[in-house]
């Protein structure tokens, strides 16, 4: 468990979908360094964790869909159009990888 100010959540619509996102992160953040280049180089921030629950709400067009996912703690909810979480499954291991534009 971490120590209390070093979580922040970030609230983030989509501007391309119909999608909107919670997600707890850890701000107290240092640099990796490596001798070897890997995907992790091109990102600022790199969490795995897994899911750990898939939901629905509404019934129609209002229906949308929300995913749950831990990592070690810090909680990702990932809300929207049903047909993009499709592809997700329960215990199913992700990586999240962000970087400022």
């Amino acid at each position: 468990m971490l120590p209390e100010g070093y979580v922040s959540r970030i609230e983030a619509p989509s501007q391309n979908c119909d999608m909107y996102m919670l997600l707890d992160v850890n701000v107290e953040i240092y640099p990796m360094r490596g001798g070897r280049k890997s995907l992790a180089d091109k990102f600022e921030y790199i969490m795995h964790g897994k899911l750990y629950k898939i939901s629905d709400e509404g019934s129609g067009k209002t229906l949308k869909a929300e995913i749950y996912v831990s990592y070690g703690g810090l909680l990702m909810m990932l809300k929207g159009d049903p047909s993009y979480i499709t592809q997700f499954e329960l215990d199913q291991k992700l990586f999240l990888l962000m970087r400022k534009l």
